[in-house]
């Protein structure tokens, strides 16, 4: 009777876990990016437009290209693979995001910040910024942006704004007057407001251009095209398959192992798939085949953490404890080795992540997302599903351990 009463909680688990998947796959399905190398995406190369007394060299272009990447990184563009080509152009390729078209009109932007005076005279220029942002205008919906000068530059601003009090200050971006608003008083803090009909986005667009800095050039687009994914068909297809293969396996040998603990250890493992996933599409993340090999390598982890568990449980089960004290003193001692392996692991994909680039950093993100369900559905969810189990159980056992 205890038996099928524990068969039947079970069989409500896997139940309620299988109609969360039918539910929740096709919305997750479609709220993550595939990466360049799974569906491939837009790539654009850009060239560096030489001007009287500006020559474009290696080092400009060098200069551009860190610029545009920390560019990338403020504004959240995902997957986007960019480099030099030769002495005058980068290269841009970007998957993953609905606009790539408008995300690249944004990144070659030059961003030359000035201020002029109503004679068109050059007064300030963005050489002397420390930091914009993004803020809601008061008493409007818009939105407007802040600019933060270094000591050189408030001087400069206070002296500019006393000599025009009572007169407009024109800001402009890459020859583009977008403010012109009238001196009131001088001002020498060191700050200015650029005031506009932004909405949020915009406002946040043009504050990452401006604090990222300007580029040394102005480049023009010498080609636009869609480009298929950098793997084959039949590679990928032969990478999932794989995957899948490995997976059945690990849930077969669990399963086959361990068997009532081992189907416990299944059902956490289904439910950690669906948890990872859907950390990733709400992050936005943009999913790559080494991001498939971070998420593997997670569930292998997963799989080590229960047998850990059930190891130790094995053992506090021969010093003839009850089964609940079994399982409570078997996951504290488990608990340290199981944080162990995993922080180590962690540390090295957050390392990964800040210093990587493209495919590395789709691996590591997988990989810290996975570690961190993994451990957390271990610890707890496992737990409390065999305390469940170990309720309706009278003959102080778990059937395979």
């Amino acid at each position: 009777m205890q038996k099928n009463t524990s068969i039947f909680i079970i069989s409500l688990i896997v139940l309620a876990l299988a109609a969360l998947t039918y539910f929740t796959y096709q919305p997750i399905a479609n709220a993550i990016n595939l990466g360049l190398d799974l569906r491939g995406g837009l790539r654009v190369v850009l060239q560096a437009q030489e001007k009287p007394g500006q020559k474009v060299t290696a080092d400009t272009i060098q200069k551009a290209v860190g610029i545009l990447r920390d560019r990338v990184d403020k504004l959240g563009v995902k997957e986007t693979a960019l480099y030099p080509q030769g002495n005058d152009r980068v290269v841009i390729e970007i998957a993953g995001e609905k606009d790539p078209e408008a995300a690249v009109d944004i990144l070659k932007n030059t961003a030359q910040l000035e201020f002029w005076d109503e004679k068109g005279n050059v007064l300030l220029t963005g050489k002397h910024l420390k930091d914009a942002q993004a803020r809601k205008a008061s008493n409007s919906t818009d939105f407007e942006v802040v600019l933060e000068f270094d000591k050189q530059g408030a001087k400069l601003f206070g002296e500019a704004t006393a000599a025009n009090v009572g007169k407009p200050l024109v800001i402009v971006i890459d020859n583009k007057p977008i403010s012109s608003p009238t001196v009131k008083q001088a001002i020498t803090e060191g700050s200015a407001v650029i005031e506009g009909t932004f909405t949020a986005k915009e406002a946040n667009d043009l504050a990452v251009l401006l604090r990222s800095g300007a580029l040394p050039v102005s480049f023009k687009v010498i080609e636009k095209r869609s480009i298929g994914p950098t793997l084959g068909a039949d590679s990928l297809q032969k990478s999932i398959q794989g995957g899948l293969v490995a997976m059945i396996a690990i849930l077969v040998f669990m399963l086959g192992y361990y068997r009532l603990p081992g189907l416990v250890a299944d059902i956490s493992l289904a439910l950690y798939a669906v948890v990872v996933l859907g950390v990733m599409a709400l992050l936005g993340s943009v999913l790559t085949l080494p991001g498939i090999a971070g998420f593997v390598l997670s569930v292998g982890m997963a799989v080590d953490a229960n047998v850990i568990i059930y190891e130790r449980l094995k053992e506090e089960l021969r010093l003839g404890k009850t089964l609940q004290a079994a399982i409570d003193a078997g996951y504290k001692r488990a608990f340290w080795t199981i944080f162990d392996s995993n922080v180590t692991t962690l540390i090295t994909a957050l390392i990964l992540m800040y210093l990587g680039t493209g495919p590395v950093k789709g691996f590591a993100v997988t990989l810290t997302i996975g570690i961190i369900a993994s451990v957390l559905i271990a610890i707890y969810f496992t737990k409390w599903m065999l305390m469940l189990i170990a309720n309706f159980a009278r003959n102080n056992r778990l059937y395979g351990i």
